[in-house]
């Protein structure tokens, strides 16, 4: 037997970024193990990267390209594979030009810029991700009011965390991992917790704020007011580094405590003291989650919370909310290659004109990209390549997304299984896992890092989602891209000085910090401030200042639909063990959670005479799913909580039951109850019903 290598390596099965040392021997990997010189993850590691192996060598996984001949796969070679993607995307920009293809993406395996930069090549201004509502939407909200993405400086040692709609412990969610906020508070950070759950970090915390779902950006805008009207603000600050004060100031003070409480049902008693705590402890910080971005007020309530920051002097001051510095690598733009998209290509993408914000981060909103699909409006997408992602299972209204993908004219995916999306496509293009690619992870962050991703093992003819952009660009005439993987991360790493041979020794760079940016910058906005009145809104036509909208399903605003769906819906809470749609293969990881959970209060449950483990109905005005009820106490009885994601890959028939249980199918997609800016789709919050399922349904 050969000796067993220890390679360092980075891991990408959620977020990524976490330090791996994985044992291989033979060429076959053995386990993994976490690294405890990681800066990042500290020598912890998650259910998720810990089952690598389960996934690597799945049985079921796909490991060669695969084409779909008279309605059944068979393999064929990368060659034919490739040729036959190109061939059709050839003849579709021809006959219709290159706006009829639309790329995609999940929340992203790190791949993309090189995505992005295949599609600018290719002249298609239509990308759809996660971002409109995940993420990017929070970037593009920070880019137009502070000029980037304000992160925890957990090193910092912040005296008060506020964590807003977040549960980093479980969901090590982007720049943060919950080792770092788990310390903050041992080490005698004052918490708060804004949450309609009483989670874990909400029963530990100083004040937990238990709000109406999708209430956000209403709770913030009682916060401020107390702020405000109690003179708890910066003022030094807030003349030399705010713009539209006084407009600002007059917009919240029409948000008094007794009308939010009645928005939000917290005690005004509460906001108050919140308010006071978070003004009064320095530094303090807030970690804050896609719960907010996923509902009609995304971009607003983004904005409030970052009013927060500013408004107490806690922007980009130690132990605040930061804007680290980057190590010297190329930026993601530069990869993506922005600007090789023509200007008359960039004025074709569907729904620019609607969310203005999202054209601005260069993304569309799926839905026009469903209706462009299936009504030919505003004109016909012919060809699709999705990337690492699921939309069947992770876009609302997942009936209108697996209609629209069925008539899609061609589809071609790359991931790791036939998933119920990839299983509607012609083309299957096998990826390659993280721990089988060389990279530069995490260079798309906000955190000041960037990790070495070191390849440790090759399986089958899997590719790297990389190099199969390449390949794609390169037989589609695109003289821009690199020879290989080694020259393509050489050019990526050429401001540091380094080679990816040298940097993959190193495992990761660090930017140098520094706080207090702005004192002789300013801010990378128009007015060189922090824009609490936007000027780029202003001249687009959206409300300059913040503000809340009531969610488009709830008693104040549906009061008829009440009768029939009595229950507020939460949707998406996470699940350590999965990652959004994926892993429900794994068996390690599917063995801790088998079934999907919808908590009911056991008020509620009794009502309807539900116990705890039954199958349960879940009607909202789109359909019904079904998920096992656990009771619990730690929500409103008012409401109910659902998991999303699930599907059951051990169901043979099409679909592999992707409407089973599926919170998707409950969803609503509907572009007037959107995130105008963002074309963020409301995915959180909906109303419901629930029955106990009869026997043998």
């Amino acid at each position: 037997m050969a000796e067993i290598q220890k390679i360092r390596t980075a891991c990408r099965s959620c977020h990524g970024g976490c330090g791996v040392i994985a044992h291989v021997q033979d060429g076959r990997l053995l386990k993994v193990e976490p690294d405890p010189d990681s800066p990042i993850s500290e020598g912890t590691l998650c259910s998720k990267a810990l089952a690598i192996k389960q996934l690597v060598y799945h049985p079921k996984r796909v490991t060669s390209p695969l084409k779909k001949l008279q309605g059944r796969w068979v393999k064929v070679s990368w060659d034919e594979a490739l040729e036959t993607v190109v061939g059709k995307f050839k003849e579709i920009i021809e006959q219709s030009g290159p706006e009829a293809i639309c790329i995609g993406q999940g929340t992203g395996r790190d791949y993309e810029s090189f995505l992005y930069r295949f599609a600018n090549l290719l002249g298609t201004p239509n990308v759809i991700t996660a971002g409109h509502m995940c993420y990017v939407s929070r970037i593009g909200a920070s880019l137009v009011t502070c000029g980037n993405l304000p992160v925890c400086d957990y090193d910092g040692k912040p005296a008060l965390v506020m964590v807003w709609a977040n549960n980093a412990p479980w969901t090590n969610p982007d720049e943060y991992k919950g080792t770092k906020l788990i310390k903050a508070i041992q080490q005698g950070a004052k918490l708060i917790t804004v949450d309609p759950r009483r989670v874990y970090l909400a029963q530990r915390a100083d004040l937990h704020l238990q709000l109406r779902p999708g209430t956000d950006a209403a709770l913030a805008l009682g916060m401020l007011h107390v702020i405000i009207q109690e003179n708890l603000y910066d003022q030094e600050f807030v003349s030399n580094f705010v713009h539209g004060w006084e407009l600002f100031r007059q917009r919240v003070l029409e948000w008094p405590l007794d009308k939010v409480e009645g928005i939000t049902w917290v005690p005004r008693q509460k906001i108050a003291a919140a308010a006071r705590m978070y003004a009064r402890t320095k530094p303090a910080c807030i970690q804050w989650g896609v719960p907010i971005e996923q509902t009609l007020n995304c971009t607003d309530a983004n904005r409030l919370l970052i009013g927060l920051m500013a408004l107490t002097g806690n922007l980009d001051m130690q132990g605040g909310n930061v804007f680290f510095v980057p190590p010297r690598v190329r930026t993601v733009s530069d990869v993506a290659l922005h600007k090789a998209l023509p200007k008359e290509q960039r004025e074709k993408m569907l729904g620019a004109r609607q969310n203005k914000l999202a054209a601005r981060v260069a993304l569309v909103s799926p839905k026009h990209v469903w209706d462009a699909i299936t009504k030919g409006e505003p004109y016909k997408i012919r060809g699709m390549l999705l990337c690492g992602t699921n939309p069947v299972i992770t876009r609302a209204n997942s009936r209108e997304v697996y209609k629209a993908l069925s008539q899609v004219e061609f589809l071609a995916t790359i991931d790791f299984f036939l998933t119920p999306t990839a299983e509607l496509g012609q083309v299957f293009l096998p990826g390659a896992t993280w721990i089988e690619q060389d990279y530069v992870g995490d260079f798309w962050k906000r955190h000041g890092y960037v990790v070495a991703r070191n390849k440790c093992v090759t399986v089958g003819e899997c590719k790297q989602d990389h190099e199969i952009f390449m390949l794609l660009g390169k037989k589609m005439g695109q003289n821009q891209w690199w020879k290989n993987m080694e020259e393509a991360l050489d050019y990526m790493l050429e401001p540091s000085g380094l080679k990816w041979s040298q940097f993959k020794e190193m495992g990761y760079l660090k930017g140098e910090m520094e706080y207090r940016k702005y004192a002789s910058k300013g801010f990378s906005t128009p007015t060189g401030k922090v824009e609490l009145y936007c000027t780029t809104f202003e001249k687009w036509g959206y409300d300059p200042l913040p503000t809340y909208r009531e969610i488009p399903e709830s008693p104040y605003s549906t009061p008829e639909l009440m009768e029939k769906y009595p229950y507020i819906l939460t949707t998406g809470q996470r699940i350590p063990v999965f990652f959004h749609s994926a892993n429900r293969q794994i068996p390690w990881l599917r063995e801790i959670r088998p079934e999907p959970i919808c908590e009911i209060h056991p008020e509620t449950a009794a009502r309807h005479g539900i116990q705890n483990g039954d199958w349960v109905w879940i009607s909202s005005p789109r359909g019904k799913i079904k998920q096992r009820a656990k009771l619990t106490d730690i929500l409103d009885p008012k409401v109910v909580a659902a998991e999303h994601g699930w599907w059951y890959p051990e169901m043979e028939e099409p679909g592999h039951g992707f409407d089973v249980s599926n919170v998707n199918i409950l969803t609503d997609n509907d572009p007037a109850h959107y995130d105008k800016p963002m074309g963020a789709t409301n995915l959180r919050v909906l109303v419901c019903n629930i029955q106990k399922c009869s026997e043998g349904e």
